[in-house]
């Protein structure tokens, strides 16, 4: 059985925080804002590491709705397929990653996209962070198909 999982990101426009780390107050303030809206189905929020920036991005799914706080912009996120693997948070995701690498590296018809950012999301709803004790979090490895 397979534990990764192909999941595709629509091109759209979202809220971005501003570039930071977590303790800062940066991304606490995004997930403030973000956390009073209802919750959805599936995670509408993206975190990112921005190797350029030396620190996270946070994104939610922009609708035109939404009073954005003027320290947030407003981008337009192209979208794309990503392999999926699920770790507890705040863990070491090197295994997690390594399994997705793998996963990737099998499929006759995906490749890494190295021009895009791997993203995360805790899809745990909060009763199950209760009863687990932790939240797992989804690591997203850009991918697209082989040429």
């Amino acid at each position: 059985m397979e534990n990764i999982r192909v999941y595709e990101v629509p091109s759209c426009q979202m809220v971005a925080s501003q570039c930071g780390m977590f303790g800062e107050g940066k991304l606490e303030k995004f997930n403030d804002w973000f956390s009073q809206f209802p919750r959805p189905l599936s995670p509408k929020d993206y975190l990112l590491f921005d190797k350029d920036q030396g620190g996270f991005v946070w994104y939610y799914i922009y609708d035109e709705t939404m009073t954005v706080p003027e320290d947030f912009s407003v981008i337009d996120f192209p979208g794309g397929m990503y392999a999926v693997g699920t770790e507890v948070d705040n863990t070491d995701s090197t295994e997690v990653i390594q399994a997705i690498k793998t996963f990737i590296d099998k499929s006759p018809g995906l490749v890494e996209d190295t021009s895009r950012f791997y993203l995360g999301n805790i899809p745990t709803p909060p009763q199950a962070e209760a009863l687990l004790g932790y939240n797992q979090m989804d690591y997203y490895v850009p991918v697209k198909a082989k040429e």
